[in-house]
């Protein structure tokens, strides 16, 4: 089976010269090991970087990046504390920056416009968010959506269920057949 590690070298060629930094650390160690760091997917983070508060509406927004379809989403994925070993453990406090002031401009933008809480605020208002942050409607907004994207996907695409369940992991992928009919394309596969 995929390690994460092995697995995140791989997704960092998806977002190119724009890869946050963090990612792009873990990354470059997935291809040189160094000792006694451990992986990101193992223990908790090393310092907590949220406040509960910012935690719940990472939580809700991740779930709304890759939300749960026919396959699990990013809560099912462990997403939220992937992002949270990341940014304790891989980041440097300037990287953490656009991603606490954007939750924090999010939950105020919420209690302002929707009088709610950011983490029960309904989908549809955070879908809304999260699309006055992509627009840079938000202070910080292009450099938080930006940075929390990669991080989502990138914690989907290198867990076990974005691996095996949402791509079909083929250590070895089957023959190859140049005529195979695109209609019967099921999934992409991953190794």
């Amino acid at each position: 089976m995929i390690d994460r590690r092995t697995a995140l070298a791989g997704v960092a060629g998806m977002f190119g010269a724009a890869l946050y930094a963090p990612i792009a650390r873990a990354a470059g160690l997935a291809q040189q090991p160094a000792a006694g760091i451990p992986p990101i997917s193992e223990g908790p983070p090393s310092a907590p970087v949220f406040t509960p508060a910012q935690r719940a509406l990472m939580t809700a927004l991740s779930e709304r990046v890759l939300p749960t379809t026919d396959t699990p989403g990013a809560i099912a994925a462990d997403v939220p504390a992937f992002i949270e070993k990341l940014l304790a453990d891989w980041a440097r406090p300037e990287d953490r920056a656009p991603i606490i002031a954007g939750l924090d401009a999010i939950e105020a933008r919420c209690l302002q416009d929707y009088k709610v809480a950011g983490a029960r605020a309904t989908a549809a208002q955070h879908d809304a968010l999260l699309t006055l942050a992509m627009n840079d409607g938000l202070p910080s907004g292009g450099a938080f959506f930006t940075a929390f994207r990669q991080l989502v996907i990138t914690g989907y695409y290198t867990s076990e269920i974005g691996i095996t369940q949402e791509r079909e992991y083929l250590p070895v992928p089957g023959e190859y057949n140049g005529a195979f009919p695109y209609s019967q394309v099921n999934k992409v596969y991953s190794s």
